[in-house]
């Protein structure tokens, strides 16, 4: 009796509301029913396996498995349809933006991916064309009138390094030989207050070092300048164009590595991957002579310029540096200043060479 009461429980459909009592389900309140349900012949369960309560017998009832004849639930598979569906709520905002970040950054890992990629094959295919090159068995292209201008520009970047090496040379001697004037024309002037019998011939002694110290000190300051304006023609200047220089040698080298490429390709055979290799190789062909083409531009208009820049800067400079030089040594303190003004150039004060004490801490 007691088994038929319970396969019968077992087999019945007994509705039940949020608060435990019977009554009528709504289709969610019953889809939800089936579920817990579906928890009683689930297909993991063995017959040790317990469900308590719903089935409307008093709390912590318990139902062995094995005693169930048949379905206990009413299969409803809109009710799973929506179960896997995901549903709004307050987190669905931060779901969809970790997997947008997770978009973002697997965009980024492919991108770069792909960046290394490309550098590789463009490394390995330069490397190629310049071994090619070395051994004699690969084409270059070569601008004669461009490649004399530049092979002329470097030799003449290496002339004018030599002249500032010089010019810093004859600084370095002359500022010692001044600074010796200064300290024998401050002995000479000791001397001729302590010794009576001499102090003409001392005096006018420390008076004509002091002169030409103070003339020393203006030929300082001109070749300082010379070196200055120097300095900055060479490693500025020459060295802006020759940095322009250099990335057109590397597009040559890569134009030509992809025009040998095209090449090889284009004797091959036409079968239809083929083709779509030469196609590729067209277009990467094409990116690179741009590309050339427009850093030879560069440099021939930056050649020009460095030209005409070169001519004017040293033009000043020479000029500048005879008539100090010459003046000095002709002892023609006035034409030695009058050249300063000439050429702007600024003296100077005393002991601003000399580091600061805190320098000096």
């Amino acid at each position: 009796m007691a088994d038929s009461i319970m396969s019968k429980a077992a087999t019945m459909e007994i509705p039940i509301n949020s608060n435990g009592d019977t009554g009528t389900l709504t289709e969610d309140d019953s889809l939800e029913q089936d579920l817990q349900q579906v928890m009683v012949s689930g297909p993991n369960l063995n017959e040790t396996s317990i469900v308590s309560g719903g089935y409307g017998g008093p709390a912590g009832g318990i139902i062995p498995t094995s005693t169930i004849k048949g379905p206990a639930v009413r299969f409803n598979p809109d009710y799973l349809d929506r179960r896997r569906a995901p549903a709004p709520g307050p987190g669905s905002s931060n779901h969809n933006t970790s997997n947008s970040t997770e978009e973002v950054t697997r965009g980024v890992a492919v991108e770069k991916l792909d960046s290394v990629k490309k550098w590789g094959i463009n490394t390995y295919k330069c490397t190629k064309q310049m071994f090619s090159e070395r051994f004699g068995r690969g084409s270059r292209t070569v601008d004669l009138e461009l490649e004399a201008q530049i092979d002329v520009l470097r030799e003449t970047k290496s002339k004018y390094e030599n002249i500032l090496r010089l010019a810093t040379a004859l600084i370095s001697h002359f500022q010692s030989m001044v600074q010796t004037q200064q300290a024998l024309g401050d002995t000479f002037t000791d001397l001729s207050q302590k010794s009576p019998e001499l102090q003409d011939e001392f005096g006018y002694n420390a008076e004509t070092q002091k002169l030409l110290c103070k003339n020393g000190e203006a030929l300082l300051g001109a070749i300082n300048f010379f070196v200055s304006s120097i300095n900055t023609l060479v490693n500025k200047t020459m060295e802006d164009t020759l940095m322009t220089i250099k990335l057109y040698e590397n597009a040559r080298l890569e134009f030509d590595a992809y025009r040998s490429d095209l090449e090889e390709l284009s004797l091959g055979p036409r079968d239809a991957a083929t083709m779509v290799r030469i196609e590729m190789a067209q277009h990467d062909y094409q990116i690179h002579r741009d590309k050339y083409e427009r850093l030879r531009s560069d440099v021939t208009i930056k050649l020009k310029f460095l030209e005409e820049n070169k001519v004017k800067v040293m033009h000043k400079q020479l000029l500048l540096f005879h008539n100090a030089i010459s003046a000095y040594f002709a002892g023609n303190q006035q034409q030695l200043e009058q050249t300063l003004i000439q050429f702007n150039v600024k003296l100077k004060p005393p002991g601003s060479d000399k580091p600061s004490w805190l320098e000096e801490q």
